[in-house]
């Protein structure tokens, strides 16, 4: 098992009590879809926010782990590395 930290953006920070940061336990072979269930178990409207219904993130949001996009990597399948900063940004648009 190793330790990562989940960077949460502050539109998401209500559902994680408030909070800009979670540290987190992965298995060692842990990817991004396994960090996202831990983060999202007993979080329902977190994980809505995150990924659709299908399990795929969402359009607006992206993940970085140690600062590479892991849309450019392996997507959900990216693994996270022990000591691993993951972050989570939510685009906002407007009008």
């Amino acid at each position: 098992m190793s330790s990562v930290t989940v960077l949460i953006p502050t539109l998401l920070r209500p559902y994680v009590d408030g909070r800009s940061e979670v540290s987190m336990t992965v298995s060692d072979d842990g990817d991004v879809s396994a960090l996202l269930d831990g983060l999202g178990a007993g979080r329902p409207l977190l994980d809505q926010r995150i990924r659709e219904e299908t399990g795929a993130l969402r359009r607006y949001v992206n993940i970085y782990v140690d600062g590479e996009d892991v849309r450019r990597l392996n997507g959900l399948r990216t693994l996270v590395p022990s000591g691993a900063t993951v972050m989570i940004i939510q685009s906002v648009a407007g009008g």
